[in-house]
Order: structure tokens, then sequence, then C-alpha cells
């Protein structure tokens, strides 16, 4: 019942982000450019609630988002899971603790999805390759993820530990019983 609840609340978290993401930030961008919420709340599952559901989340919420919005079905589903990946592969290899390690991962896994996106758009619809713009639209957006994963850091962690609790299980006694 704890994991259904847990599950329940990552759910409820997606359609928050999804509002802000749809609605507010169409009002506060930078040049046209918005942050990835979505980025950052997968690594946050990735990063605490471990590699299955990192990727389970990510191929959900990236079809819902190619549902919703997308220029393509599964490519967003395909990047997102990566970065579901990598949180888990982050997690058991570094510090969740550390504030300028989450900025870092949050940059590193904005770039690999801004990449990979706009490399399927070069192949897939012949989409110009503009590299001073692109990597400018990155900055920009990588920005804005670092300044949204230092504002929220006190309420991942306080979240990421009872997601954490809940589906790793690192408590010894429940184990034998």
């Amino acid at each position: 019942m704890k994991k259904f609840k847990c599950i329940l609340a990552l759910l409820l978290t997606f359609l928050i982000i999804y509002f802000l993401q749809v609605n507010v930030f169409t009002w506060l961008n930078i040049r046209g450019i918005m942050p990835n919420l979505f980025v950052i709340l997968v690594l946050f599952i990735g990063l605490f609630a471990g590699q299955k559901l990192g990727v389970l989340f990510g191929l959900l919420f990236g079809l819902i988002l190619d549902l919703l919005v997308g220029k393509s079905i599964g490519f967003s589903s395909i990047f997102l899971a990566i970065i579901g990946y990598l949180g888990e592969y982050f997690d058991k290899n570094y510090s969740k603790d550390n504030r300028i390690l989450l900025i870092i991962l949050a940059v590193l896994c904005t770039s690999v999805y801004e990449i990979g996106m706009h490399a399927v758009d070069v192949i897939k619809i012949k989409a110009s390759l503009e590299l001073p713009a692109f990597l400018g639209t990155l900055l920009v957006e990588n920005l804005y993820n670092v300044l949204i994963v230092i504002i929220i850091y006190p309420l991942m962690k306080k979240f990421g530990s009872y997601v954490e609790r809940t589906f790793k299980e690192k408590d010894i006694t429940t184990r034998y019983f």
C-alpha cells in the first residue's frame, strides 16, 4: 500500500509539473526557452526510486508527452528512460547529499535529452543544424534547470528520502520479515 501511495504521489507530481510547464513557464520563458521539468523529475525518480522505476516512469512520461505535445512518438520516451537509467547509475556511484552533484547531473541529463531530441529532429524531419543557435538554447535551458534544482533542492531531498525508503527498502529488519 505504501508503494502504491508513492506511485500516486509521483503521478500527481507529473501532473503538477505538466501544468507548470504548459501554463506557468510559457509566461516565464527566456527568449522563448523554458526549463524542462520532466528531465528533473525523471532524474529524481532514477536517483531515489531506482533504475527500474526510473526507466519505467521515463518511458511512461515520455510517451504521454509525445502524445500530447510531441512531434513524433517514442523519442521523448527513449531519452527520458535513458535519464532514469543514468539516475540510478549515479546513485550507486555518487552521493545524493551533494547539491553541486545534483546540479551537475541536471546539466548532464538536460544536455543528453536536448542533444538527443535535436539529433532526432535533424535526422527525421531534416531540420537544419544551426549549431550556435542550438548551443545558445541548450545553455539557457541548462541555466534555467540549474536554477530550479537549486530552488527545489530541499523539497527534492525530503520527498526523495521518503521515496527511497519506500522503494529501496534500506531498512535491514524488513528483509527478514
